[in-house]
């Protein structure tokens, strides 16, 4: 069972609060602690939430929170097929409605199938709230006032109507018939208690109605788990905290644990707890057990763990062939591997779960990947980055990731940009956004080496200047008129050479350009006025075939509506004498 939500909506105090009541309730032994997840025994259960749970209703055992430091972890959580987690709370803050990761959670559990409830969290901070500590919430609800009542019905039902927008059909959870096709939302504090009652309920009820065939689990076979963590411990090196699901595991048993390259075949040297009750991130004083049965939380001190990854998975190994045992790992490794392309971006994640994920999401933007793999980004990542041909692909997209050090350094001197983020979209986002702006700027170069179409006349009465260079007033009918330009006059359809544009002036200004709508005075070196060109006239900007070519098949959207008006009548011209010019 995972909590999931958007950073400080409460996630980590709902658990608190779930533990602390539990901690009061029982005996300090009833609750048992493991490594990266809270055990809550059915009989604590249903002394906290009171009249609403009879213990005789129900033949689970309790419950298995897992603390997920974040939801990437969920998504690493797999086992099966599915996710770990074979239920799931998504935490929601009444006041704050969704956020960037409260959508992230939901597309995570859209795609993992896993059945959740919504926690609408901190009821309390609705103003005017009158707290009833640890009451189950139609009891401390009824004794609001009625303006209270209101504004958190308000809330409550801005986040049904979140949830329909995502394709969840939700209501208030005790409104709810059938919890396998609508999503129960139940209105909690972390802070005071109120509905924490409700919310275990509904999470027995779940698991109980739905889940007991998926939830049991074979309690004497070789052990089966996933990997939440790697870390190094002092005294054992390199650790692998896991969720054991099924099975037991033991001193001395030989285990495959998936790794960066090759499955690590290695024996279990120590099983590690935390003492009873003792907060498991803070807490490093472990004791040893020779056997821990599923489903547990427990750290596995093993040699050769180094290349270890989260998310992998991990088998004991016991009577069966080792060889079908490496297989197995390796098979679940391959349907997480993620297809590269020659050309790409290289991806870093934390957990082989989140890569999935990115890799899932890159792969819906249409951007290729040349490398994937779990961990920080490190300078060999640098060097694949640094050879990719298009500077677009020249990138490190780091989810959930540390940049190290030398590889920063590395990644300035070799031009490779690094994006990291905590959400996966606006990591994707963030890299969008930099394509863009390549773009853009590779189209700017286009335009400003291109001969920008235009159209213009010259003005009766306008002649300033006869000739060396040609002076005449002009007004701009379409397109643009740049300095340096060559100009043409259409006889019939053919385009005849007049000169160069050698300056513009406007008002009195030397200006670079003239566009449509501008009277300005232009000089033309060659012509002579009353010779090759009259007053009245129509002159046109001269278009190599070449640049007509690149205007009208890559840069019509990028030019404004009379460039490209000007540029399909010099089309027409020419293409009435030649129907292929400019194709």
């Amino acid at each position: 069972m995972a909590v999931l939500g958007h950073v400080d909506h409460g996630k980590t105090s709902l658990l608190d609060k779930i533990r602390g009541s539990a901690v009061i309730e029982g005996e300090a032994g009833a609750i048992t602690q493991h490594i990266g997840a809270t055990a809550v025994p059915l009989d604590i259960i249903s002394s906290i939430a009171g009249d609403l749970v009879d213990p005789d209703d129900f033949d689970l055992p309790g419950l298995l929170f897992i603390d997920t430091p974040g939801h990437h972890s969920f998504t690493t959580l797999r086992s099966r097929g599915g996710a770990l987690a074979d239920i799931a709370i998504l935490v929601v803050d009444v006041n704050d409605g969704f956020q960037p990761q409260t959508l992230e959670a939901l597309d995570i559990l859209k795609r993992s199938q896993t059945p959740f409830i919504v926690a609408a969290n901190k009821i309390d901070t609705v103003p005017g709230w009158d707290p009833n500590e640890d009451a189950p919430i139609n009891d401390t609800y009824e004794s609001q006032s009625e303006r209270v009542r209101q504004r958190l019905d308000e809330s409550l039902y801005e986040i049904i109507g979140n949830l329909s927008d995502e394709g969840f059909s939700a209501d208030l959870y005790w409104r709810v018939q059938n919890f396998q096709r609508n999503v129960g939302v139940v209105p909690v504090s972390a802070m005071t208690g109120e509905g924490v009652p409700d919310l275990l309920t509904v999470m027995m009820g779940l698991s109980q109605r739905y889940m007991k065939e998926e939830m049991e689990i074979d309690v004497s076979g070789p052990g089966v788990g996933t990997v939440l963590e790697v870390k190094e411990e002092k005294g054992f090196g390199k650790t692998v905290d896991i969720v054991l699901y099924d099975g037991t595991i033991k001193e001395d048993d030989t285990i495959v644990v998936g790794g960066q390259n090759d499955p690590i075949v290695t024996e279990v040297r120590a099983l590690l707890q935390p003492r009873p009750l003792a907060e498991i991130r803070t807490e490093s004083r472990f004791e040893n057990v020779d056997e821990v049965g599923a489903a547990a939380g427990i750290k596995v001190a093993a040699p050769e763990l180094g290349d270890a990854m989260a998310g992998a998975p991990v088998r004991v190994v016991r009577d069966r062939d080792l060889d079908d045992v490496i297989e197995e790992v390796q098979a679940e490794l391959a349907s997480i591997a993620v297809d590269t392309a020659e050309e790409g971006v290289v991806v870093k994640a934390d957990t082989l779960g989140s890569l999935e994920a990115m890799a899932d999401a890159l792969d819906e933007a249409e951007v290729p990947i040349v490398r994937a793999e779990v961990g920080d980004v490190a300078p060999r990542d640098i060097s694949v980055a640094s050879t990719a041909e298009d500077p677009k692909q020249q990138v490190i997209l780091g989810f959930n990731v540390d940049v190290l050090s030398d590889a920063e350094h590395r990644a300035e001197t070799d031009d490779v940009t690094i994006f990291t983020d905590e959400v996966i979209y606006q990591l994707v986002e963030e890299y969008d956004e930099y394509v863009e702006g390549i773009e853009q700027a590779q189209q700017d170069t286009i335009l400003e080496n291109i001969s920008r179409p235009a159209r213009f006349r010259i003005l009766p009465d306008h002649t300033f200047r006869q000739n060396d260079p040609a002076v005449v007033g002009v007004e701009v009918n379409s397109g643009t008129v740049q300095n340096n330009a060559t100009v043409v006059k259409f006889e019939g359809n053919e385009p005849e050479r007049v000169g160069q544009i050698k300056g513009i002036q406007e008002q009195g200004e030397d200006v670079d350009e003239a566009r449509a709508g501008n009277r300005v005075s232009v000089a033309i070196d060659g012509p002579t006025v009353g010779r090759q060109i009259e007053e009245d006239d129509e002159l046109w900007i001269q278009i190599p075939e070449k640049h007509a070519k690149i205007l009208e098949q890559e840069l019509a959207d990028e030019i404004p509506a009379d460039e490209l008006e000007a540029l399909n009548m010099y089309l027409d011209k020419q293409r009435s004498r030649d129907p292929f010019w400019g194709k």
